[in-house]
């Protein structure tokens, strides 16, 4: 068999993944006595494999995502509060294909950022593009546009994005055009798009992010009908650990 030849045409057709692999299924057909249907299928599925690695790298990259901030890293043991099978059941992420909000409410440190993002990782691992902002940067970004033309443009990308995740919601205040941007957003992607969105501030304290009243109903009646909300309570993990090291240090530092 001509594997030059054979890789010279896989490259025409950009379908590299088989060439990488080729050699060695080659070997594995001819010691297992493969037919030709399971050779080819093996080839197929190291293209597929292939391609779906590569978009996912691309779709992790665009994300924003921090990249450590997974299911697997999340330390469930540090609060027993955690509602573990409901995590684990909105990490199928049936909630996107639903069109659905999470809402993920509670003190500074117990983890929501954490959370948040490895909701977006198992996205992005199913296939759904997903951008992760901190609020107050994302509508700073989105303003920003009207300097250079791109104001509508990024707002649009944002918008089509299917899950937005927004972290610390209503921690920092938006003018009024951020304002403006804000609702355009949520009244857009309502019944469309998902979101989670992770805040510190008791979801009746929402609102009050907009200096236009009528608005901000208009907006959190948008949010909270495909909404479900989850509350963490307990202590700071970041707190926990910050005790953890100065203990080790004081123990440490008597060993010398």
């Amino acid at each position: 068999m001509d594997n030059i030849l054979i890789t010279k045409k896989l490259r025409r057709l950009k379908m590299p993944g088989i060439t990488e692999t080729l050699e060695q299924r080659l070997a594995e057909a001819m010691k297992e006595k493969w037919s030709y249907s399971i050779f080819f299928e093996m080839l197929l599925t190291d293209e597929i494999e292939r391609r779906d690695h590569k978009q996912l790298t691309l779709r992790l990259a665009k994300s924003r995502l921090d990249q450590n901030k997974t299911i697997e890293t999340f330390d469930f043991a540090f609060n027993s509060r955690i509602q573990v099978p409901l995590i684990r059941e909105l990490s199928l992420c049936a909630f996107i294909e639903r069109k659905e909000n999470i809402f993920i409410l509670g003190p500074s440190g117990v983890g929501k950022s954490h959370l948040a993002q490895a909701l977006g990782h198992e996205a992005c691992r199913r296939g759904h593009d997903t951008l992760f902002y901190c609020t107050y940067q994302l509508f700073e970004w989105i303003y920003a546009g009207r300097g250079d033309g791109s104001h509508k443009k990024r707002l649009a990308q944002v918008i089509k994005i299917p899950l937005l995740i927004l972290d610390d919601f209503a921690l920092q205040a938006l003018n009024e055009t951020q304002q403006a941007d804000l609702y355009q957003l949520i009244a857009e992607r309502y019944e469309k798009n998902s979101m989670i969105i992770t805040s510190n501030r008791d979801f009746d304290e929402w609102p009050s992010i907009f200096t236009n009243s009528l608005l901000g109903s208009a907006a959190l009646d948008r949010l909270v009908h495909r909404g479900n909300q989850i509350v963490i309570e307990g202590n700071s993990y970041r707190l926990a650990e910050f005790k953890k090291a100065c203990a080790k240090g004081k123990k440490d530092s008597t060993k010398k």
